[in-house]
């Protein structure tokens, strides 16, 4: 028998409840008065299946993450002439819809097969809407790359901003997404409006069951040509608005928007203990840990000082235990001051020794390059080019994407930070 719990409105329950005791193979649990108590009926496990309307108060794409959690598939229950109401659950990802007349059999067909052969997650939502205004999408699918770091700020985001420009810049449409929810940077860096709604919006339409990709598109303006910035929270202090499943909601319709997507997370992975039993808790690290799954690509920045490259071989560890692809470790501000006369091959040495690390990525430091950048509210690759930063940013967005050109700055012996002129 499977189960079931119903949380509808009163114009259509007498209806539904009708059709689920006729309905054979089916059993009604309870009949939910509102969604505080679906949900904590629905983590109790007594059913399998849960029947929603859409004018549900609180109904929202965290709810039904929860409901997932706990092995409850739902579905939706609207009625032929309510077309913003089925929108509305395909949008939230509720891919079984019945209706009001629908017979016994009927019903019972649908919620048996959808307690049976759904997942443990929420269906993926149906784009609707209008027509998506962007140019069409290449067949191939869409990467996303996510940037990540240990503390000490070893420059995240700048690569982070640099990677975005060099790809757009190689003609490779780009989305930047700042998912930093400890202290966000990518519109300071760029220049950009600090009020500007950016995720916290896109969140917060997701969880309505109101995003999709011409909206998501509208919330990330041009901030040069073929690079889309989606800014991050304004304030640190909103960091419960952006939550989990909004998170993979916007980053499944990212992957429409843009032929590539960059993505610059905060340095904190720790998953609170006593907030993970309760699956309805915000938690702050929620969104660099669910990017992380979310990724394609992952690229690992740490400062090529001696304190920073053991906060990097802590967090390759660190990340190794979390479901998040093979790192691609990048040393940032590599210079003689802080690793001798030779400092790739001595860093490399280092983290060989120590951590397994063979495959390095080497950055050197341009801090005058980075400055005349922020000053000037840009990009690295708008301001400086020719800078030695921003071509190894280039070869390391050709390694990450084939269609960006290599453009041979990747060092090999080459003293870190010495200027050379290459031709491009």
């Amino acid at each position: 028998m499977t189960s079931v719990l119903t949380a509808v409105t009163h114009r259509h329950e007498t209806a539904l409840v009708s059709a689920l005791e006729a309905a054979p193979g089916l059993t009604l649990v309870r009949r939910c008065a509102d969604l505080a108590e679906l949900l904590s009926t629905g983590a109790a496990g007594v059913a399998r299946v849960a029947v929603v309307s859409p004018d549900l108060r609180g109904l929202d794409r965290d709810a039904l993450r929860h409901l997932a959690g706990h092995g409850v598939r739902v579905a939706g229950l609207a009625a032929p002439q309510d077309e913003d109401g089925e929108r509305r659950l395909r949008q939230l990802g509720v891919a079984t819809v019945l209706r009001p007349e629908d017979d016994a059999a009927t019903v019972g067909a649908a919620l048996t097969a959808l307690a049976d052969g759904a997942t443990s997650h929420v269906p993926e939502a149906a784009d609707d809407g209008p027509p998506d205004p962007l140019p069409a999408r290449p067949e191939r699918p869409t990467p996303v790359t996510v940037v990540w770091g240990p503390g000490g700020a070893p420059g995240r985001s700048t690569v982070a901003v640099t990677l975005a420009a060099q790809l757009a810049t190689a003609g490779v449409r780009t989305l930047l997404v700042d998912l930093d929810t400890w202290g966000a940077s990518v519109s300071q860096l760029l220049g950009l409006v600090d009020e500007a709604p950016g995720v916290a919006a896109a969140a917060r339409a997701s969880e309505q069951g109101a995003l999709d990709v011409p909206g998501l598109a509208r919330l990330a303006p041009e901030a040069l040509p073929g690079l889309r910035v989606l800014t991050g929270l304004p304030r640190a202090d909103r960091w419960p608005e952006v939550r989990a499943a909004a998170v993979e909601d916007v980053l499944r319709l990212a992957r429409s928007v843009a032929d590539h997507v960059v993505v610059d997370t905060a340095a904190p992975l720790e998953d609170d203990e006593e907030l993970s039993y309760d699956t309805m808790a915000p938690r702050r690290n929620a969104a660099a840990l669910t990017a992380l799954e979310a990724a394609d690509a992952l690229v690992v920045v740490g400062a090529a000082d001696a304190v920073s490259l053991q906060r990097l071989v802590r967090g390759v560890q660190e990340v190794a235990t979390l479901p998040a692809p093979p790192p691609t470790v990048v040393v940032n501000k590599v210079r003689a001051g802080v690793a001798g006369p030779k400092p790739e091959r001595a860093i490399r040495d280092v983290l060989g020794r120590f951590a397994g690390l063979e495959d390095v990525r080497f950055l050197p430091w341009a801090a005058d390059d980075c400055d005349a950048a922020v000053l000037a509210g840009r990009a690295l690759p708008e301001v400086r080019p020719r800078s030695p930063l921003c071509l190894a940013v280039a070869d390391l967005a050709a390694a990450l994407d084939d269609r960006a050109p290599v453009v041979g700055a990747r060092s090999r012996g080459a003293r870190a930070g010495r200027r050379r002129r290459v031709r491009v």
